[in-house]
């Protein structure tokens, strides 16, 4: 299983999410914000991470940016309370995975997660391979 970075202000979905995909054999890293977000990035570099997008300081758009540039083949998972097509849009311009409003649709997420780590492994299998 994948390790994947939460990064979300509020500790009531931060608690949830690690609860949740926990329980489905993840480990899992917290943030309160960009800068801790962006500090465990660095140092971890988990394969997928999920953002908020409104948060005190800089961003969600901010740390998707960063990401992006240091690994772009991670997987960002957008999420917000603030849903709206533009901030979708944005989202996926940035190359983020997905887009999930608040609250959280955890069966979708957790197919979305497990297509993620199908198309990971894929990957390494076909990058193993090009090896031999």
């Amino acid at each position: 299983m994948a390790k994947i970075l939460i990064i979300d202000d509020e500790q009531p979905t931060l608690q949830m999410l690690s609860l949740f995909l926990e329980a489905l054999g993840h480990i899992v890293v917290t943030a309160e914000n960009e800068a801790q977000g962006m500090e465990i990035f660095r140092r971890e570099r988990p394969p997928i991470v999920l953002t908020d997008i409104k948060m005190p300081g800089k961003d969600g758009f901010a740390a998707l940016r960063q990401i992006k540039l240091m690994a772009p083949k991670t997987e960002v998972i957008v999420i917000t309370g603030h849903g709206d097509k533009d901030l979708a849009r944005q989202a996926l311009e940035l190359d983020a995975s997905a887009f999930f409003n608040k609250p959280l649709d955890t069966d979708a997420l957790y197919q979305l997660i497990q297509d993620i780590e199908g198309r990971m492994a894929q990957e390494d299998r076909q990058s193993d391979a090009l090896d031999i």
